[in-house]
């Protein structure tokens, strides 16, 4: 059973319904900026129920050619080494990656990807294709992304 909407009272005029805005009315901009929290959203929902991060996963991708410093992976990502620091001990306790002392420099720890840090990479390598809807035309939008990002990094770095 549902119960009637109640009446607005004598002396208040009802609300008109609100007005719903296009979104192919709205700028470049905010269609970008809508588009990609949604993406980020459900990229860490998915990654989460692999035990991964964004970070985590670029790190698995870079330990893929083989192992690397902590400084080189955090040089390659493009992130502090203290950040690169926590991802990894993030993926250690997961057991996706190994640290070990490098033999030819004890000062140097080399980090290297198990198997299950392999495993759980080839999984999430699927997930853009299992996410998101397939484009027409991929590589135009994938340009245009690059173009946009190389534009807006430009002025600010």
């Amino acid at each position: 059973m549902t119960t009637p909407d109640p009446k607005p009272p004598a002396d208040q005029k009802p609300r008109p319904a609100p007005v719903q805005e296009s979104m192919a009315c709205w700028p470049t901009g905010r269609l970008l900026s809508t588009a990609a929290r949604l993406v980020e959203h459900a990229w860490v929902e998915a990654l989460d129920q692999l035990g991964l991060t964004h970070a985590g996963m670029v790190a698995l991708h870079l330990l893929g050619s083989g192992p690397l410093s902590q400084t080189e992976l955090a040089h390659a990502a493009r992130v502090q080494t203290q950040t690169m620091s926590r991802t990894l001990e993030r993926l250690e306790r997961e057991g996706y990656v190994v640290r070990t002392r490098d033999e030819h420099d004890a000062r140097r720890r080399s980090v290297v990807r198990t198997d299950a840090g392999t495993a759980v990479w080839e999984q999430s390598r699927t997930l853009e294709a299992d996410l998101f809807p397939e484009l027409e035309n991929a590589d135009a939008m994938r340009d245009a992304l690059l173009t946009i990002i190389s534009a807006s990094s430009a002025r600010r770095w």
